[in-house]
């Protein structure tokens, strides 16, 4: 049987996704260990939305081919979720690094990454462990000799192999609702930020924006924005709660609500890119 074999675009998407989340995770966890200070940390920001960049760019290609400047392609590619992820990477690649921002990307890749290593590494490295189709029974008899020499090495990695199955499935809802809640926060860093003047005037627009096609687009995030939704009238609500806080905050949901609210020409959107894993909201590309 031949040993798989990969697409050259399959391995750039898979080096993409390899490159955000090891990076990603270097840069998160240097960041949490108070390292900022040893210099160069930053760098590994910029390499995960490099590597993001990258992944999203080969399945908006293979999606919408060669860019087109017309008003059909721009609004189909507007609507598409991972042309949006793109775009959303493009930006914080070019400003200055936040460290939350990394989270959805990094946690998208750890999915694409387990899911390569499960398709396509372990197929190509043990080619018995790969599904195929049921032999003939001559096919069977001449294999059954080679077959038992390579028995412990298929059956470890067959192991292998499903429980990366058996853990994405399990956990991509919950990986899905933290995302959710991530980009929840998110917006609220910016918007706190740009008001303390720590990041750019643009950063809560563009994200508000980013966000109301995700709430529309997206079961997790809608439940993410209900739930802290939710927390926050109670707390206002209750007796303890300053006026001024209050009122602060009720003109504030009444101008989220109405931008929300704000008609997107939804008829021109057309389905995510391909997908591996039925997914309602990303990780963004499955396919290459």
């Amino acid at each position: 049987m031949p040993r798989p074999s990969a697409s050259t675009p399959h391995l750039i998407w898979a080096a993409g996704h390899f490159l955000c989340f090891f990076a990603g995770l270097r840069y998160l966890v240097g960041t949490l260990m108070f390292a900022t200070s040893s210099g160069g940390l930053s760098r590994w920001y910029y390499a995960a939305y490099l590597g993001a960049i990258i992944s999203y760019c080969v399945v908006v290609y293979k999606s919408f081919g060669v860019p087109q400047l017309n008003k059909p392609y721009i609004q189909r590619a507007l609507m598409d979720e991972n042309v949006q992820y793109l775009f959303l990477a493009v930006y914080w690649f070019m400003s200055k690094p936040i460290f939350i921002t990394l989270v959805p990307f990094v946690t998208f890749s750890l999915f694409h990454v387990l899911t390569f290593l499960r398709t396509t590494v372990i197929p190509m490295v043990f080619p018995s462990a790969a599904p195929t189709p049921t032999p003939t029974p001559t096919a069977a008899a001449a294999t059954v000799n080679s077959a038992s020499s390579s028995t412990p090495a298929t059956s470890a990695s067959a192991k292998i192999s499903k429980f990366i199955q058996s853990w994405v499935k399990a956990n991509y809802d919950p990986a899905m609702r933290f995302v959710a809640y991530a980009e929840v926060a998110i917006f609220a860093r910016v918007l706190f930020g740009a008001l303390l003047f720590r990041n750019s005037l643009m950063a809560p627009l563009f994200y508000a924006h980013f966000l109301r096609l995700r709430f529309y687009m997206s079961s997790f995030t809608r439940a993410a924005f209900q739930h802290v939704k939710n927390i926050l009238d109670a707390y206002t609500q209750h007796q303890s709660c300053p006026p001024v806080v209050r009122k602060a905050y009720l003109t504030l949901t009444d101008l989220i609500s109405r931008y929300a609210s704000s008609v997107l020409s939804v008829h021109n959107s057309t389905p995510p890119a391909n997908q591996n894993i039925p997914q309602p909201h990303p990780p963004p590309p499955q396919r290459r």
